[in-house]
Protein backbone atom coordinates (compact mmCIF):
# COMPACT_ATOMS: atom_id res chain seq x y z
CA UNK A 1 0.00 0.00 0.00
CA UNK A 2 1.50 3.82 -0.81
CA UNK A 3 2.63 5.37 1.83
CA UNK A 4 1.28 9.04 2.33
CA UNK A 5 4.70 10.27 1.36
CA UNK A 6 4.43 8.41 -2.16
CA UNK A 7 1.11 9.77 -2.55
CA UNK A 8 2.59 13.07 -2.40
CA UNK A 9 5.11 12.59 -4.73
CA UNK A 10 3.32 10.65 -7.23
CA UNK A 11 1.04 14.02 -7.17
CA UNK A 12 3.44 16.30 -7.12
CA UNK A 13 5.27 14.38 -10.19
CA UNK A 14 1.65 14.41 -12.29
CA UNK A 15 0.33 18.32 -10.84
CA UNK A 16 3.36 20.53 -9.95
CA UNK A 17 6.98 19.99 -11.02
CA UNK A 18 7.98 22.18 -13.81
CA UNK A 19 8.60 20.69 -16.98
CA UNK A 20 9.34 22.72 -20.42
CA UNK A 21 6.99 24.41 -21.99
CA UNK A 22 7.99 23.77 -25.58
CA UNK A 23 5.58 20.48 -25.97
CA UNK A 24 2.57 22.76 -24.94
CA UNK A 25 3.31 25.68 -27.69
CA UNK A 26 4.45 23.27 -30.42
CA UNK A 27 0.33 21.74 -29.34
CA UNK A 28 -0.91 24.80 -29.49
CA UNK A 29 0.61 25.91 -32.87
CA UNK A 30 -0.40 22.44 -34.56
CA UNK A 31 -3.67 22.23 -33.24
CA UNK A 32 -4.65 25.92 -34.35
CA UNK A 33 -2.96 25.56 -38.00
CA UNK A 34 -4.96 21.45 -38.18
CA UNK A 35 -8.51 23.43 -37.15
CA UNK A 36 -7.91 26.36 -39.27
CA UNK A 37 -7.02 24.24 -42.73
CA UNK A 38 -9.64 21.58 -41.83
CA UNK A 39 -12.60 24.35 -41.38
CA UNK A 40 -11.79 25.80 -44.75
CA UNK A 41 -11.79 22.74 -46.20
CA UNK A 42 -15.34 22.13 -44.79
CA UNK A 43 -16.21 25.48 -46.51
CA UNK A 44 -14.39 24.63 -49.83
CA UNK A 45 -16.53 20.67 -49.85
CA UNK A 46 -19.74 22.84 -49.80
CA UNK A 47 -20.50 21.03 -46.23
CA UNK A 48 -22.36 24.13 -45.18
CA UNK A 49 -24.92 23.61 -47.83
CA UNK A 50 -24.83 19.84 -47.61
CA UNK A 51 -25.28 18.88 -43.64
CA UNK A 52 -26.33 22.07 -42.39
CA UNK A 53 -28.79 24.32 -45.06
CA UNK A 54 -30.30 20.97 -47.14
CA UNK A 55 -31.83 19.65 -44.49
CA UNK A 56 -34.91 20.32 -42.79
CA UNK A 57 -34.99 18.38 -39.75
CA UNK A 58 -32.00 17.82 -37.52
CA UNK A 59 -31.73 15.07 -35.03
CA UNK A 60 -30.09 15.50 -31.63
CA UNK A 61 -28.08 14.55 -28.64
CA UNK A 62 -29.69 14.12 -25.07
CA UNK A 63 -30.11 17.29 -23.53
CA UNK A 64 -29.65 19.35 -26.07
CA UNK A 65 -32.24 19.50 -28.31
CA UNK A 66 -32.32 23.29 -27.75
CA UNK A 67 -29.35 23.85 -30.11
CA UNK A 68 -30.69 25.33 -33.68
CA UNK A 69 -28.98 26.01 -36.70
CA UNK A 70 -28.63 29.62 -37.82
CA UNK A 71 -29.59 30.51 -41.37
CA UNK A 72 -26.86 30.68 -44.19
CA UNK A 73 -25.60 34.10 -43.54
CA UNK A 74 -25.00 32.67 -39.76
CA UNK A 75 -23.37 29.65 -40.71
CA UNK A 76 -21.03 30.61 -42.74
CA UNK A 77 -20.22 33.45 -39.73
CA UNK A 78 -19.97 30.17 -37.18
CA UNK A 79 -17.30 28.34 -39.90
CA UNK A 80 -15.56 32.24 -40.08
CA UNK A 81 -15.34 32.14 -36.27
CA UNK A 82 -13.65 29.04 -35.83
CA UNK A 83 -11.48 29.77 -38.40
CA UNK A 84 -10.60 33.30 -36.78
CA UNK A 85 -10.03 31.81 -33.35
CA UNK A 86 -8.20 29.02 -34.37
CA UNK A 87 -5.80 31.23 -36.00
CA UNK A 88 -5.47 33.15 -33.16
CA UNK A 89 -5.14 30.11 -31.62
CA UNK A 90 -2.04 29.29 -33.48
CA UNK A 91 -0.42 32.55 -33.07
CA UNK A 92 -0.86 32.88 -29.27
CA UNK A 93 -2.87 35.88 -30.07
CA UNK A 94 -5.45 36.73 -27.09
CA UNK A 95 -4.78 33.21 -26.53
CA UNK A 96 -7.53 32.80 -23.64
CA UNK A 97 -10.35 34.44 -25.66
CA UNK A 98 -9.61 32.49 -28.65
CA UNK A 99 -9.42 29.09 -27.49
CA UNK A 100 -13.11 30.18 -25.64
CA UNK A 101 -14.17 30.86 -29.30
CA UNK A 102 -13.41 28.55 -30.67
CA UNK A 103 -14.39 25.83 -28.47
CA UNK A 104 -17.66 27.37 -28.33
CA UNK A 105 -18.13 27.64 -31.49
CA UNK A 106 -17.05 24.31 -32.92
CA UNK A 107 -18.65 22.79 -29.90
CA UNK A 108 -21.97 24.35 -31.51
CA UNK A 109 -21.54 23.09 -34.90
CA UNK A 110 -21.11 19.38 -33.69
CA UNK A 111 -24.47 19.32 -31.38
CA UNK A 112 -26.45 20.90 -34.66
CA UNK A 113 -27.39 17.56 -35.77
CA UNK A 114 -26.34 14.17 -34.29
CA UNK A 115 -26.01 12.30 -37.34
CA UNK A 116 -22.49 14.28 -38.13
CA UNK A 117 -21.11 13.03 -34.54
CA UNK A 118 -17.45 11.63 -35.26
CA UNK A 119 -15.02 10.44 -32.80
CA UNK A 120 -12.22 12.74 -33.43
CA UNK A 121 -14.97 15.82 -33.58
CA UNK A 122 -15.13 14.72 -29.88
CA UNK A 123 -11.89 14.85 -29.43
CA UNK A 124 -11.71 17.65 -30.72
CA UNK A 125 -14.11 19.50 -27.89
CA UNK A 126 -12.29 17.97 -25.16
CA UNK A 127 -9.11 18.86 -26.30
CA UNK A 128 -10.39 22.27 -27.16
CA UNK A 129 -11.42 22.41 -23.40
CA UNK A 130 -8.90 21.61 -22.00
CA UNK A 131 -6.89 24.38 -23.48
CA UNK A 132 -8.90 26.94 -22.21
CA UNK A 133 -7.14 26.15 -19.03
CA UNK A 134 -3.81 25.70 -20.22
CA UNK A 135 -0.57 28.49 -20.44
CA UNK A 136 -0.02 27.84 -23.96
CA UNK A 137 0.64 30.99 -24.77
CA UNK A 138 3.41 32.10 -22.66
CA UNK A 139 6.34 31.55 -25.08
CA UNK A 140 6.56 31.47 -28.49
CA UNK A 141 2.96 33.64 -29.19
CA UNK A 142 1.96 37.06 -29.36
CA UNK A 143 0.62 37.49 -26.40
CA UNK A 144 3.88 36.53 -24.75
CA UNK A 145 5.99 39.68 -27.11
CA UNK A 146 2.82 41.75 -26.04
CA UNK A 147 2.99 40.88 -22.26
CA UNK A 148 6.47 40.37 -21.37
CA UNK A 149 5.61 39.51 -17.83
CA UNK A 150 3.80 35.99 -19.22
CA UNK A 151 6.62 34.43 -20.77
CA UNK A 152 8.13 31.20 -19.55
CA UNK A 153 10.08 28.43 -19.87
CA UNK A 154 8.32 25.96 -17.83
CA UNK A 155 5.01 25.45 -17.01
CA UNK A 156 3.50 23.05 -14.18
CA UNK A 157 3.72 18.61 -15.65
CA UNK A 158 0.05 18.39 -15.02
CA UNK A 159 -0.48 21.17 -18.21
CA UNK A 160 1.13 18.36 -20.58
CA UNK A 161 0.15 15.51 -18.69
CA UNK A 162 -3.40 16.23 -19.03
CA UNK A 163 -3.16 15.66 -22.45
CA UNK A 164 -1.07 12.69 -22.28
CA UNK A 165 -3.80 11.36 -20.27
CA UNK A 166 -6.32 12.18 -22.83
CA UNK A 167 -4.30 10.82 -25.40
CA UNK A 168 -4.03 7.88 -23.94
CA UNK A 169 -7.55 7.25 -22.96
CA UNK A 170 -8.72 7.28 -26.64
CA UNK A 171 -6.05 4.89 -27.64
CA UNK A 172 -7.01 2.45 -24.72
CA UNK A 173 -10.36 2.59 -25.22
CA UNK A 174 -10.23 2.54 -28.81
CA UNK A 175 -7.97 -1.30 -28.17
CA UNK A 176 -10.24 -2.78 -25.86
CA UNK A 177 -12.90 -2.19 -27.89
CA UNK A 178 -11.48 -3.89 -30.53
CA UNK A 179 -11.17 -6.95 -28.14
CA UNK A 180 -14.82 -8.42 -29.16
CA UNK A 181 -16.01 -11.49 -30.85
CA UNK A 182 -16.31 -10.15 -34.20
CA UNK A 183 -13.27 -7.94 -34.76
CA UNK A 184 -11.02 -10.78 -33.13
CA UNK A 185 -12.22 -14.06 -34.89
CA UNK A 186 -13.85 -12.94 -37.91
CA UNK A 187 -11.87 -9.67 -38.85
CA UNK A 188 -14.82 -7.58 -39.07
CA UNK A 189 -15.55 -5.44 -40.62
CA UNK A 190 -11.76 -5.03 -42.38
CA UNK A 191 -12.83 -8.40 -43.99
CA UNK A 192 -15.52 -6.59 -45.94
CA UNK A 193 -14.03 -3.13 -46.44
CA UNK A 194 -10.62 -4.36 -47.44
CA UNK A 195 -11.64 -6.16 -50.77
CA UNK A 196 -13.10 -2.82 -51.83
CA UNK A 197 -9.95 -1.11 -52.30
CA UNK A 198 -8.59 -3.87 -53.97
CA UNK A 199 -7.53 -1.01 -56.54
CA UNK A 200 -5.10 0.59 -54.52
CA UNK A 201 -1.58 0.28 -56.06
CA UNK A 202 0.61 -2.13 -54.50
CA UNK A 203 -1.18 -2.75 -51.66
CA UNK A 204 -4.37 -3.57 -52.92
CA UNK A 205 -3.42 -7.05 -54.45
CA UNK A 206 -3.07 -8.38 -50.91
CA UNK A 207 -6.78 -6.33 -48.97
CA UNK A 208 -8.31 -10.02 -51.58
CA UNK A 209 -7.11 -11.93 -48.97
CA UNK A 210 -8.72 -12.86 -45.71
CA UNK A 211 -5.36 -13.65 -43.58
CA UNK A 212 -4.89 -9.74 -44.52
CA UNK A 213 -7.65 -8.94 -42.64
CA UNK A 214 -6.76 -10.93 -39.76
CA UNK A 215 -3.42 -9.59 -39.63
CA UNK A 216 -4.37 -6.32 -39.90
CA UNK A 217 -7.27 -6.59 -36.92
CA UNK A 218 -4.90 -8.06 -34.66
CA UNK A 219 -2.19 -5.31 -35.65
CA UNK A 220 -4.79 -2.66 -35.26
CA UNK A 221 -5.85 -3.99 -31.67
CA UNK A 222 -1.84 -4.63 -30.37
CA UNK A 223 -1.40 -0.71 -31.65
CA UNK A 224 -4.53 0.79 -29.97
CA UNK A 225 -3.83 -0.86 -26.62
CA UNK A 226 0.06 -0.44 -26.51
CA UNK A 227 1.12 2.85 -28.60
CA UNK A 228 0.75 5.44 -25.76
CA UNK A 229 2.26 3.43 -23.26
CA UNK A 230 5.43 2.82 -25.52
CA UNK A 231 5.17 6.79 -26.56
CA UNK A 232 5.30 7.59 -22.46
CA UNK A 233 8.60 5.35 -22.61
CA UNK A 234 11.99 7.34 -23.66
CA UNK A 235 14.01 4.74 -24.85
CA UNK A 236 10.76 3.31 -27.09
CA UNK A 237 9.50 6.66 -27.68
CA UNK A 238 11.08 7.42 -31.23
CA UNK A 239 9.94 4.13 -32.92
CA UNK A 240 6.84 4.46 -31.34
CA UNK A 241 5.72 7.51 -33.04
CA UNK A 242 7.40 6.00 -36.44
CA UNK A 243 4.36 3.08 -35.95
CA UNK A 244 2.44 5.91 -35.02
CA UNK A 245 2.42 8.07 -38.35
CA UNK A 246 2.76 4.92 -40.39
CA UNK A 247 -0.34 3.12 -38.87
CA UNK A 248 -2.44 6.80 -39.41
CA UNK A 249 -1.10 7.40 -42.86
CA UNK A 250 -2.18 3.61 -43.67
CA UNK A 251 -5.81 4.31 -42.27
CA UNK A 252 -5.69 7.65 -44.07
CA UNK A 253 -5.30 6.23 -47.11
CA UNK A 254 -7.73 3.48 -46.84
CA UNK A 255 -10.58 5.06 -45.34
CA UNK A 256 -12.56 8.14 -45.42
CA UNK A 257 -12.30 9.08 -41.58
CA UNK A 258 -11.42 12.50 -42.29
CA UNK A 259 -8.94 14.84 -39.90
CA UNK A 260 -8.49 12.02 -37.42
CA UNK A 261 -5.61 10.63 -38.52
CA UNK A 262 -3.93 13.93 -38.52
CA UNK A 263 -5.14 14.71 -35.17
CA UNK A 264 -3.35 11.86 -34.08
CA UNK A 265 -0.05 12.37 -35.92
CA UNK A 266 0.53 15.48 -34.68
CA UNK A 267 -1.24 15.39 -31.47
CA UNK A 268 0.47 12.79 -30.05
CA UNK A 269 4.04 14.72 -30.31
CA UNK A 270 2.97 16.23 -27.06
CA UNK A 271 4.35 13.20 -25.40
CA UNK A 272 7.78 14.32 -26.42
CA UNK A 273 9.83 16.88 -23.69
CA UNK A 274 11.59 19.65 -24.03
CA UNK A 275 15.27 18.17 -24.21
CA UNK A 276 16.71 21.68 -23.66
CA UNK A 277 14.87 22.34 -20.69
CA UNK A 278 15.99 19.05 -19.22
CA UNK A 279 19.25 19.72 -19.88
CA UNK A 280 19.01 23.71 -18.55
CA UNK A 281 17.64 22.07 -15.36
CA UNK A 282 20.51 19.94 -14.97
CA UNK A 283 23.27 22.30 -15.92
CA UNK A 284 22.19 25.65 -15.52
CA UNK A 285 19.67 25.95 -12.43
CA UNK A 286 21.30 24.06 -10.21
CA UNK A 287 20.54 25.52 -6.26
CA UNK A 288 17.88 28.52 -7.48
CA UNK A 289 15.84 25.80 -8.93
CA UNK A 290 16.02 23.78 -6.15
CA UNK A 291 14.70 26.98 -4.21
CA UNK A 292 12.11 27.34 -6.78
CA UNK A 293 10.94 24.20 -6.85
CA UNK A 294 10.35 24.31 -2.68
CA UNK A 295 8.68 27.43 -3.07
CA UNK A 296 6.33 26.03 -5.68
CA UNK A 297 5.18 23.49 -3.63
CA UNK A 298 4.29 25.53 -0.41
CA UNK A 299 2.93 27.88 -2.98
CA UNK A 300 0.71 25.40 -4.30
CA UNK A 301 -1.12 24.57 -0.81
CA UNK A 302 -3.53 27.12 -1.69
CA UNK A 303 -7.24 27.75 -3.40
CA UNK A 304 -5.28 27.56 -6.69
CA UNK A 305 -4.55 23.92 -6.10
CA UNK A 306 -7.99 23.46 -3.93
CA UNK A 307 -9.75 23.85 -6.88
CA UNK A 308 -7.18 22.27 -9.90
CA UNK A 309 -7.14 18.67 -8.19
CA UNK A 310 -10.35 18.24 -7.67
CA UNK A 311 -11.08 19.34 -11.34
CA UNK A 312 -8.42 17.36 -12.91
CA UNK A 313 -9.74 14.33 -10.80
CA UNK A 314 -13.49 15.10 -11.73
CA UNK A 315 -12.32 15.41 -15.80
CA UNK A 316 -10.10 12.27 -15.50
CA UNK A 317 -12.72 10.12 -13.78
CA UNK A 318 -15.70 11.30 -15.89
CA UNK A 319 -12.94 9.98 -19.48
CA UNK A 320 -12.65 6.96 -17.31
CA UNK A 321 -16.17 5.84 -17.19
CA UNK A 322 -17.94 7.20 -19.55
CA UNK A 323 -16.72 4.61 -22.39
CA UNK A 324 -17.64 1.86 -19.63
CA UNK A 325 -21.64 3.37 -19.40
CA UNK A 326 -22.24 0.49 -21.90
CA UNK A 327 -22.29 -2.20 -19.32
CA UNK A 328 -25.19 -0.86 -17.62
CA UNK A 329 -27.44 -2.19 -20.74
CA UNK A 330 -28.13 -5.61 -21.41
CA UNK A 331 -27.69 -5.49 -24.77
CA UNK A 332 -25.42 -5.58 -27.58
CA UNK A 333 -23.80 -2.56 -27.82
CA UNK A 334 -22.45 -2.57 -31.87
CA UNK A 335 -26.53 -3.44 -32.16
CA UNK A 336 -28.89 -1.00 -29.87
CA UNK A 337 -25.87 1.57 -29.54
CA UNK A 338 -26.52 2.33 -26.25
CA UNK A 339 -23.44 3.76 -25.17
CA UNK A 340 -21.82 3.28 -28.41
CA UNK A 341 -21.02 7.30 -28.71
CA UNK A 342 -18.42 9.18 -27.06
CA UNK A 343 -16.72 5.57 -25.58
CA UNK A 344 -13.78 5.69 -28.77
CA UNK A 345 -15.17 2.93 -30.51
CA UNK A 346 -13.85 3.85 -33.74
CA UNK A 347 -14.36 1.60 -36.89
CA UNK A 348 -15.48 -1.40 -35.98
CA UNK A 349 -18.70 -1.98 -37.31
CA UNK A 350 -20.20 -2.16 -40.84
CA UNK A 351 -24.20 -1.68 -40.36
CA UNK A 352 -26.54 -1.03 -43.30
CA UNK A 353 -30.38 -0.63 -42.51
CA UNK A 354 -33.91 0.06 -43.58
CA UNK A 355 -36.46 2.05 -41.49
CA UNK A 356 -39.99 2.00 -43.30
CA UNK A 357 -42.53 4.11 -41.03
CA UNK A 358 -46.26 3.85 -41.01
CA UNK A 359 -48.66 6.52 -39.56
CA UNK A 360 -52.18 5.67 -38.90
CA UNK A 361 -55.17 8.07 -37.88
CA UNK A 362 -56.45 6.71 -34.34
CA UNK A 363 -59.91 8.01 -35.51
CA UNK A 364 -59.89 6.73 -39.10
CA UNK A 365 -57.83 4.02 -39.25
CA UNK A 366 -56.59 5.10 -42.31
CA UNK A 367 -52.34 4.19 -43.01
CA UNK A 368 -50.05 6.05 -44.49
CA UNK A 369 -46.26 5.43 -45.28
CA UNK A 370 -44.22 7.43 -45.33
CA UNK A 371 -41.38 8.44 -47.72
CA UNK A 372 -38.54 9.38 -45.29
CA UNK A 373 -37.06 10.99 -48.07
CA UNK A 374 -39.01 13.84 -48.01
CA UNK A 375 -38.21 15.26 -44.72
CA UNK A 376 -34.65 13.37 -44.55
CA UNK A 377 -31.02 13.60 -46.71
CA UNK A 378 -29.93 10.69 -47.80
CA UNK A 379 -27.42 10.69 -45.54
CA UNK A 380 -29.56 11.40 -42.19
CA UNK A 381 -31.90 8.61 -44.05
CA UNK A 382 -28.90 6.10 -43.59
CA UNK A 383 -27.73 7.39 -40.28
CA UNK A 384 -31.24 7.00 -38.47
CA UNK A 385 -32.20 3.70 -40.08
CA UNK A 386 -29.42 2.05 -37.73
CA UNK A 387 -29.83 4.04 -34.88
CA UNK A 388 -32.51 3.60 -32.36
CA UNK A 389 -32.46 6.92 -30.66
CA UNK A 390 -32.91 9.05 -34.58
CA UNK A 391 -35.32 6.46 -35.50
CA UNK A 392 -37.33 7.49 -32.33
CA UNK A 393 -36.93 10.77 -32.84
CA UNK A 394 -37.44 10.77 -36.23
CA UNK A 395 -40.90 9.36 -35.47
CA UNK A 396 -42.00 11.83 -32.80
CA UNK A 397 -41.15 14.29 -35.67
CA UNK A 398 -43.46 12.95 -37.82
CA UNK A 399 -46.08 12.85 -35.38
CA UNK A 400 -45.62 16.77 -34.98
CA UNK A 401 -45.82 17.10 -38.81
CA UNK A 402 -48.98 15.31 -39.15
CA UNK A 403 -50.85 17.08 -36.14
CA UNK A 404 -49.38 20.59 -37.76
CA UNK A 405 -50.41 20.14 -41.25
CA UNK A 406 -53.07 17.24 -41.46
CA UNK A 407 -54.54 17.58 -38.32
CA UNK A 408 -54.34 13.88 -37.41
CA UNK A 409 -54.41 13.92 -33.68
CA UNK A 410 -52.77 11.73 -31.32
CA UNK A 411 -51.15 9.49 -34.60
CA UNK A 412 -49.82 6.06 -34.23
CA UNK A 413 -46.66 5.44 -35.40
CA UNK A 414 -44.74 2.03 -36.01
CA UNK A 415 -41.78 0.93 -38.11
CA UNK A 416 -40.69 -1.71 -40.07
CA UNK A 417 -36.93 -1.98 -39.47
CA UNK A 418 -34.16 -4.54 -40.24
CA UNK A 419 -30.55 -4.07 -39.82
CA UNK A 420 -27.57 -5.94 -41.23
CA UNK A 421 -24.66 -6.12 -38.71
CA UNK A 422 -20.84 -7.11 -39.25
CA UNK A 423 -21.83 -9.39 -42.96
CA UNK A 424 -24.29 -11.12 -41.45
CA UNK A 425 -28.33 -11.28 -42.80
CA UNK A 426 -30.30 -8.53 -41.93
CA UNK A 427 -32.39 -8.95 -38.68
CA UNK A 428 -35.55 -7.26 -37.78
CA UNK A 429 -34.23 -4.14 -35.71
CA UNK A 430 -37.47 -2.55 -33.75
CA UNK A 431 -40.10 -3.89 -32.43
CA UNK A 432 -43.02 -3.45 -35.21
CA UNK A 433 -46.06 -3.74 -32.86
CA UNK A 434 -44.82 -0.25 -30.83
CA UNK A 435 -46.51 2.90 -31.01
CA UNK A 436 -43.36 4.75 -31.12
CA UNK A 437 -45.22 8.00 -30.72
CA UNK A 438 -46.18 7.58 -26.93
CA UNK A 439 -42.00 5.91 -26.31
CA UNK A 440 -39.83 8.84 -24.69
CA UNK A 441 -36.59 8.75 -25.28
CA UNK A 442 -34.65 8.57 -21.66
CA UNK A 443 -31.17 6.44 -20.81
CA UNK A 444 -32.93 3.42 -19.85
CA UNK A 445 -32.40 0.40 -21.79
CA UNK A 446 -34.51 0.72 -24.92
CA UNK A 447 -36.70 -2.34 -24.41
CA UNK A 448 -38.17 -1.55 -28.44
CA UNK A 449 -35.05 -2.63 -29.92
CA UNK A 450 -35.14 -6.31 -30.42
CA UNK A 451 -32.64 -9.00 -29.28
CA UNK A 452 -29.62 -9.01 -31.64
CA UNK A 453 -29.58 -12.86 -33.15
CA UNK A 454 -25.97 -14.11 -33.87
Amino acid sequence: MLSKNSIKKIIWRFIDSPVGIIPLVRFRILFGCLMMLGAIRFIQEGWIEKLYLEPRYFFKFYWFEWVRPFDEKGMYILLFTIIVSATMVMLGFFYRMAIIMFFVSFTYLELIDATNYLNHHYLVCLLSFLMIFLPANRAFSIDALIWKKIKTDRVPSWTINILIFQLTIVYTFAGIAKLNYDWIFNAMPLAVWLPEREGIPILGYFFQFKWVAFLMSWAGAFYDLTIAYFLMYSRTRPIAYFFVVVFHLMTWLLFNIGLFPWIMILSTLIFFPDKTFSSDLKNTFGKKMQVALEDKKRNFNSIKRQILIPFLGVFMLSQLLIPLRHFLYPSNIFWAEEGYRFSWRVMLVEKSGQAIFTLKDPNTNRQTEIINSRYLTTFQEKQMSIQPDFILQFAHYLKYEYERTHGIKNPIITVDSHVALNGRVSQRFIDPNINLAEVKDSFFPKKWVLDFKY
